[in-house]
């Protein structure tokens, strides 16, 4: 009998799915040995532990009932924005940037976790909004300051680029709940209208990046730096690449954030368009995993938070791609699965669990 539970449980797994999320991790940690030049130090060994231990957890995750997350939506969203209030107060600096949280055992980047919180808040929100109520100005006030919040918070470390992610996952709920795209439109039409206020916040950074991203010969040796030697690392790859431990740019140092931003720049060279299509295919498998878990969930929460939850998944891949392909500009979004560091791996693979446990649970109605 207990090896029948067993069984149930295991066939309720979308092994497929799990092969897909151990596969690109796993060739997340043969482009960290090869970018630390054939060894497992400093990166790879951390990493592979990490990865492992966070698995264990993602496939613990997929065991929490769907009421569990709409129950403790609101509390999650608050505890990170304490977080984030904190990092203010007492976060670790570096880089130039406040965005740690030093716990003396592991630094925690609560910015990351935003992503998530964001997403359950919203579908939480939605829930209990009906769907033609979704676009009246009376309903619109809470979620645009759950967005703002945090936001503004984060915009504070300063970290553009998660800020960006919080409000696009944020923008993408809002949409998916049922607001009228004519209010994005207007939305958008203010944003454009407010571009030169915005621009004389920004820092001075910022600003570069966004010159650079515009026009990177200006300054190939100081502040486009970056993305020039990703182009040309990507570009050297052709086909099939260089070979494993062969990456010039990556291996005598010319291209910068090798093991975290520009990884897939790293990989490209070794590995070239095949190794590149090759991690698509994988995070397709991924993604349109999650679109169809979505689609078949019978609860308004849990549609929306497996819609959303794949929406920011998407968001790190699509933008840390066109980051380093010259696409968009450098923003510190990382490769999902495949950077080194913790916080956004235990971000994606939280994500994955929750998505995991909604799959799981797809027929539950849940009470409005």
């Amino acid at each position: 009998m207990l090896n029948g539970f067993w069984s149930a449980r295991l066939r309720e797994l979308p092994w497929a799915v799990i092969a897909a999320i151990v596969t690109v991790g796993g060739f997340g940690l043969v482009v960290l040995y090869s970018a630390a030049g054939g060894s497992f130090q400093p990166w790879a060994l951390k990493q592979g532990i990490r990865f492992g231990v966070l698995l264990v957890a993602m496939l613990g995750l997929s065991r929490v009932p769907v009421e569990m997350w709409l129950k403790w939506a609101y509390p999650l969203y608050g505890a990170v924005l304490l977080g984030l209030i904190g990092v203010e107060a007492l976060g670790a600096i570096g880089g130039g940037s406040r965005r740690w949280l030093d716990l003396g055992i592991i630094q925690l980047q609560p910015s990351e976790f935003m992503k998530l919180a964001i997403i359950l808040a919203l579908a939480r929100y939605y829930h209990y909004v009906p769907r033609q109520y979704a676009g009246k100005l009376i309903t619109l006030g809470p979620p645009l300051v759950l967005i703002a919040m945090p936001a503004a918070l984060v915009m504070l470390q300063p970290d553009l680029g998660t800020a960006l992610a919080i409000t696009f996952g944020g923008v993408v709920m809002m949409f998916l709940a049922g607001v009228s795209m004519w209010l994005f439109l207007g939305a958008g039409a203010a944003a454009g209208a407010a571009l030169p206020v915005v621009w004389s916040m920004m820092h001075d950074y910022q600003r570069k990046r966004v010159l650079i991203f515009l026009d990177p010969a200006s300054d190939p040796l100081g502040a486009g730096y970056h993305i020039t030697q990703s182009k040309i690392a990507i570009g050297s790859g052709g086909l099939f690449g260089k070979g494993f431990l062969h990456g010039t740019q990556s291996h005598l140092d010319y291209l910068p954030e090798l093991h975290t931003d520009f990884i897939f720049a790293t990989m490209a060279e070794e590995w070239g368009l095949a190794g590149g299509l090759f991690i698509l295919a994988l995070f397709s498998i991924i993604l349109v995993w999650a679109i169809r878990v979505a689609l078949s969930a019978r609860a308004p929460f849990a549609r929306l938070a497996a819609m959303g939850l794949g929406v920011t998944l998407f968001f790190y891949l699509a933008i840390n791609m066109m980051m380093v392909t010259g696409l968009a500009p450098v923003v510190g979004i990382p490769l999902p699965l495949v950077s080194y560091g913790g916080s956004a791996m235990m971000t994606v693979l939280i994500l994955l669990g929750i998505v995991m446990g909604i799959a799981r649970g797809k027929g539950e109605a849940l009470g409005r």
